[in-house]
């Protein structure tokens, strides 16, 4: 019975340290990697929306805290990221028989800079970008377009976080 439960511990350690550090959301820090800087995306699309520069900045760091044991620093962070929203746009997706739209399109884009300043070969450029169907009736306004932001920023936060510390 003692060579069946030290069996099962050795395989348990063996499970969990063979493959580096593990963690339950699928990141892929080093162990020195203690903080992380997130600056400012300032607005440059063409199309401007004042809200969503705040709302992506502070979307982004809440991924980073809920999903990381990382310090969130205003600057010299082992991991930084910064960048500018690079595109706003609206577009027709489907035609009605009237030859009007039925749906259009919101896209946002987001072009990242990544540095990890501990394992400098992590770094990287890149742009990211989702979108959000909405009825062509409708006025992007309201609860609209918060469904939008959430939809959108939601899937480019965590593409971002996939990137950068998961790997993906």
């Amino acid at each position: 019975m003692k060579q069946i439960t030290y069996s099962l511990l050795f395989l348990l350690v063996f499970a969990t340290q063979s493959c580096g550090i593990y963690s339950f959301t699928g990141t892929n820090i080093q162990a020195n990697v203690k903080t992380v800087q997130i600056d400012y995306f300032p607005n440059n699309a063409i199309l401007v929306e004042p809200t969503l520069s705040q709302t992506f900045y502070i979307e982004l760091q809440d991924l980073f805290l809920q999903q990381t044991n990382l310090d969130l620093v205003k600057s010299g962070g082992d991991l930084q990221f910064e960048g500018e929203i690079t595109g706003y746009k609206i577009n027709p997706m489907t035609a009605t028989a009237q030859q009007t739209a039925a749906q259009n399109r919101l896209t946002i884009t987001v072009n990242v800079r990544f540095y990890n300043n501990k394992f400098e070969e992590d770094n990287f450029e890149q742009t990211f970008s989702h979108y959000y169907d909405f009825d062509a009736n409708a006025q992007l306004v309201g609860g609209i377009l918060d469904d939008a932001f959430v939809e959108i920023l939601e899937r480019i936060t965590q593409d971002i976080f996939n990137a950068s510390v998961a790997k993906w």
